[in-house]
């Protein structure tokens, strides 16, 4: 599978063959720390003085190569789709080969943490559920009072937990057509486009 790059992150990775191969490995120091930690102004700033440029084509630098390394550990982009992927760049062969090398060395770790940012939900086991009705009461003697009650299991965190909830036919009947609507809507071109975006 090979990775599809922008106009503006190939306009991002542009400045990469400007610099040492030196620099470009600390850019991918840089990356992998701005997965952990988050974006640090100082450090763009300290690189942009000691190379003469501005700290803004560090960061975006920095952050396109973020972008190259993320996207092609999530996808777990072999070495041949890799190199055929960071060809359209036109960077020399010793750049590409230091770019390989990069991602090589940090697809585990960049992985792990991608891993800890996403959310971990619970995830469907089992469910039981059971129709209570009240046909009558002393005090209202013709009223008949349904309540389902659902007990969901869940799976979280490697623990199993359990979940009950009671609720009358009418408001589980509108939740089913709600949810019903929404797997519907999945199917239009406008979701597809987004969901295919968002991948």
């Amino acid at each position: 599978m090979l990775l599809v790059l922008s106009e503006e992150h190939k306009e991002h990775l542009g400045f990469l063959p400007q610099v040492e191969s030196a620099v470009v490995n600390e850019f991918g120091r840089i990356a992998v720390e701005f997965l952990r930690k988050g974006t640090n102004p100082k450090v763009y700033e300290g690189a942009a003085k000691k190379l003469n440029v501005n700290s803004e084509t560090i960061q975006h630098g920095v952050e396109g190569l973020t972008y190259l390394l993320t996207e092609s550990s999530k996808l777990m982009i072999s070495e041949i789709d890799f190199q055929d992927s960071i060809l359209v760049l036109q960077f020399p062969e010793e750049l590409n080969a230091l770019l390989l090398q990069l991602y090589l060395d940090n697809r585990k770790e960049i992985r792990n943490i991608l891993s800890e940012l996403t959310p971990k939900f619970p995830s469907y086991h089992n469910l039981e559920w059971r129709l209570d009705v009240q046909l009558a009461s002393r005090s209202l003697r013709q009223q008949i009072k349904p309540a389902v009650t659902l007990k969901l299991h869940l799976n979280e965190n490697e623990n199993q937990t359990t979940k009950i909830l009671q609720t009358d036919p009418a408001t589980l009947l509108h939740l089913i057509q709600q949810m019903e609507q929404a797997l519907g809507e999945m199917k239009t071109n406008h979701c597809r486009r987004i969901v295919r975006n968002i991948k």
